[in-house]
């Protein structure tokens, strides 16, 4: 879609294109279910980048302590009490410039990946940038999804991070696609851009072929110590805004409402899924930051009147079953 369309679909009058959003949300996806993801940070702090909004950068002074790679047994383990309280989609974030293939750290994430495919949730992955034979790889290991977020326009971009470029993260992204992985990109709020920005951010994302299969929406969440660390955070209004044009721009892509959600009002968590948005990071904590408590997101779920994603999964059915609870069932507890 061009910048001119977003800005005239963005700038129309709030409750109109809400109208616009839902409809086209209701056209494209039925049964009002959202996605339950859990985000699992594997490998914590000491990264090399100087992403301006990130508590994980070795350059910054912030509260988060360098860890090693988790055990794959405490992955499994956080990974299987996921599933069973609903997730369909385990994501693992590590903090690194990047991966290659004939490294220890990557042999180990491989092998986390494959154990972690055989509990019929999507695999998804982020693990900083890729080249043509580490994506390969990882596909056949049982990574369904990677995630490399854009974070905002290419225009911006400088001003966030200066130790890789925008086309940096376009060409992980396209070794991702390449090799068979479904691409989850979004971008991030607050991030001392304007209105522009967001705009141009979402032209590039809905020109991807194929488009990211989900789009998180994050709203920066300031972390002490960090370059961002006294941004102002993104108001509720321009938060759903952007979820409702990402709605309308991407049609076929799950909508996440990511980062930031401690922040928003019940309320206004619902208007952002009457926008468009339609999936969630699901459990107490992101890769550092706090978020909503699950027993908080279901019953917010069910008094709602939506419904919980049931897992993608090759795996028995009978196995699948038992591993996500209904949302009635699950709220009970």
């Amino acid at each position: 879609m061009k910048y001119a369309d977003l800005h005239r679909i963005y700038h129309q009058p709030f409750f109109d294109l809400l109208k616009q959003a839902r409809a086209v949300h209701e056209e494209h996806w039925t049964g009002n279910e959202v996605q339950l993801c859990t985000l699992l940070s594997i490998k914590t702090g000491g990264c090399s980048e100087d992403c301006g909004y990130c508590a994980q950068s070795a350059r910054y002074t912030t509260s988060v302590q360098a860890e090693k790679l988790m055990e794959k047994e405490d992955v499994m383990e956080r990974a299987r009490a996921a599933r069973a309280n609903g997730s369909t989609r385990f994501c693992m974030g590590a903090a690194w410039k990047g991966v290659r293939v004939g490294t220890q750290k990557f042999d180990q994430v491989v092998d986390i990946v494959k154990d972690v495919s055989t509990l019929g949730m999507e695999v998804c992955v982020t693990l900083g940038q890729l080249g043509s034979e580490e994506a390969r790889i990882l596909k056949e290991a049982g990574v369904t999804a990677y995630n490399h977020n854009i974070d905002t326009s290419p225009e911006h971009y400088p001003n966030i991070v200066s130790t890789h470029t925008f086309d940096d993260r376009l060409s992980t992204i396209r070794h991702a696609q390449d090799a068979g992985m479904s691409v989850c990109c979004g971008g991030i709020l607050g991030l001392g851009e304007t209105i522009e920005d967001r705009l141009k951010m979402l032209e590039v994302l809905s020109n991807f072929n194929p488009h990211p299969e989900s789009v998180p929406i994050n709203a920066l969440m300031p972390m002490k110590g960090t370059p961002l660390g006294e941004n102002v955070q993104v108001d509720a209004f321009s938060l759903v805004r952007m979820i409702a044009v990402t709605r309308i721009a991407i049609p076929g892509a799950k909508v996440r409402l990511s980062a930031g959600r401690t922040n928003l009002s019940r309320e206004a968590q619902a208007l952002a899924f009457f926008a468009g948005a339609n999936s969630i990071f699901y459990g107490d904590k992101l890769l550092t930051a706090a978020n909503p408590r699950a027993n908080e997101d279901l019953a917010l779920i069910q008094e709602l009147g939506l419904s919980v994603q049931q897992p993608f999964s090759d795996v028995p059915e009978n196995e699948v079953a038992s591993s996500a609870p209904s949302c009635a069932t699950a709220c009970a507890h």
